[in-house]
């Protein structure tokens, strides 16, 4: 159970740092973005309180709060949307990093990632054609050097996965593909992007 936990902190610790990296690179097109956002959710805002108010001549006050129930409802619908395609768009940038660099991402992976040292290492069709021979060698060069077997190899087969890899042995898969570390960059960094995005 320790080496699980210990390779879910890696995987945790290696996506926070996959994703702050990515985020930085990514603060000047976040910016365009933020502007035209703001202008967007400025009239969807002034719309539906404009179209509330034609609706209810009657029933101003309780019109004037379902209006602004859906303007806020509207508003932060569109916020998630654009926390979502920040971290689609790291995603992209990490998958996009020139080839040392994101060869240099995966060996971390892999490193972090190995219990025994013995695993099979699954990548992504393009990765395993372009990469996994170097990522692989250059693993088990840093698993040797502290103190572990390095006799990971690649496997024959490959996954389904946007980018990261897998590794397997006798049965037991590690995930530490790039979605997997996109999710839990989603859930423990969305309000850090979102403050970056909105001021909030």
């Amino acid at each position: 159970m320790k080496g699980i936990e210990k390779i879910s902190a890696h995987i945790e610790a290696d996506a926070k740092a996959a994703a702050q990296s990515v985020l930085d690179a990514a603060q000047a097109k976040v910016n365009q973005i933020k502007a035209d956002f703001d202008q967007k959710v400025k009239t969807v805002y002034e719309t539906k309180i404009a179209d509330g108010k034609k609706e209810i001549d009657g029933k101003v006050d309780n019109a004037a709060r379902l209006g602004n129930m859906e303007a806020k409802k509207s508003v932060l619908a569109a916020k998630q949307e654009m926390v979502s395609k920040a971290f689609d768009r790291a995603q992209e940038m990490i998958i996009d990093l020139p080839a040392e660099k994101y060869e240099a991402f995966l060996t971390k992976l892999v490193v972090e990632s190995a219990n025994t040292g013995k695993e099979e290492v699954v990548f992504n069709e393009r990765d395993k054609s372009k990469h996994a021979k170097k990522v692989v060698d250059a693993a088990n060069k840093q698993l040797s050097a502290n103190g572990m077997e390095g006799g990971l190899s690649v496997a024959d087969r490959t996954a389904d996965i946007a980018g990261g890899v897998l590794l397997s042995e006798g049965g037991i898969e590690v995930n530490s593909s790039l979605e997997l570390l996109m999710d839990v960059c989603r859930t423990e960094m969305s309000s850090q992007v979102a403050e970056v995005l909105f001021g909030e």
